[in-house]
């Protein structure tokens, strides 16, 4: 029975020795020391069956076994809370002494970069950065902009409409929020200019970037939430050569080389005269390649002198004034810059994506 003891201590040091964290520990003391099944709770147990002279001296190793393992198990466990820096709950705790970590930093969504250099080169060239609210009336979204309910053009646009407010009083003028005027999420930022014109007189010059919502089809090129600039520049000899040579000094700017920009006639509702506005390609300088479908033009964005319809919706005279107005779409820029073919990618949220830029 001695020799059993002595047996038991021995295993038991070499276990607690070779423990090297608190779980490992636990299932020495277990083994060892457990209610049910533990080696030494086991000799204890079959003292009964021992003679009395027997169990006296027997009881008396054991038992002094007991406090000994119980002393060692307290020891290595306070030694591996110093060493893990553990409080008397088991939690981590901190070590002053050790260097600090450096902690993760997050960067720029690779649109909000492009966003960013778009009104930083437009603010160089004297236009004024201007924002709107994302829900708009029919007045501002449509009717202000030439676009009357019969139009063919509202067809693409009449999307996202959202119940009406009620019990509100008619304002004065059709946009002001009042009882069954409509509400939509805005289709364009061109609601911006009106506004701003509501408030301001000219001379001005402007870009209104920002959300917009359109019911799309959604594939590798369309999707039914975008981000656009819209620009205006409005006084008394406000001409298309300007708008031509703001636009050329952009571009240039944007993709750090000369570009060569042509306009085409095209219509939209809310400027006479319209056009596409085409650049040369910036990946074969015109000469034609996959990016250009061989054409060596770029299709960038629609533009025109303000219709006088829209003029007069704010009050405006348009014998004495004038200006041009122009729409381009953030991710189309973005997706040029760093060759991505796919606009979903920009909302997928994949950090294996965005942490390339």
């Amino acid at each position: 029975m001695f020799t059993d003891l002595n047996g038991i201590k021995k295993r038991f040091l070499a276990d607690v020795e070779n423990a090297n964290d608190l779980t490992a520990l636990e299932g020495t003391s277990k083994k060892y020391l457990g209610v049910k099944r533990g080696e030494l709770t086991m000799v204890l147990r079959s003292l009964k069956d021992l003679s009395a002279s027997e169990r006296k001296k027997v009881g008396l190793k054991a038992n002094q076994l007991k406090r000994f393992m119980q002393e060692e198990f307290a020891r290595e466990e306070h030694s591996l809370r110093s060493k893990m820096k553990l409080d008397i709950r088991g939690r981590q705790g901190i070590d002053v002494t050790a260097p600090g970590k450096k902690p993760e930093r997050g960067h720029l969504h690779p649109l909000t970069r492009v966003l960013e250099d778009i009104e930083d080169i437009f603010e160089r060239m004297g236009f004024g950065v201007v924002l709107g609210p994302d829900i708009e009336t029919e007045f501002y979204n449509f009717d202000a902009l030439n676009i009357p309910k019969d139009h063919p053009a509202r067809d693409l646009w009449d999307t996202f409409w959202l119940k009406p407010v009620i019990g509100r009083r008619q304002g004065a003028k059709g946009g002001k929020p009042g009882k069954g005027q409509k509400f939509l999420l805005r289709t364009h930022t061109s609601p911006v200019q009106i506004r701003y014109m509501e408030t301001h007189e000219p001379p001005f010059r402007i870009i209104a970037p920002g959300r917009a919502f359109r019911h799309e089809a959604t594939d590798a090129s369309h999707h039914f939430n975008f981000y656009q600039v819209e620009g205006l520049m409005v006084g008394d000899a406000v001409s298309v050569a300007n708008f031509k040579s703001v636009i050329t000094s952009f571009y240039g700017a944007f993709f750090r080389k000369n570009v060569d920009i042509r306009l085409r006639p095209s219509y939209f509702p809310f400027v006479e005269p319209g056009f596409e506005v085409d650049m040369s390609c910036t990946n074969c300088n015109g000469k034609g390649c996959s990016s250009c479908s061989r054409r060596g033009w770029l299709e960038m964005m629609g533009a025109g002198m303000v219709h006088p319809n829209v003029f007069r919706a704010v009050g405006y005279n348009p014998k004495f004034v004038q200006g041009f107005a122009f729409g381009m779409g953030v991710e189309r820029l973005a997706m040029m810059r760093y060759k991505i073919d796919d606009i979903r990618l920009f909302y997928s949220g994949d950090l294996r994506f965005l942490k390339q830029f």
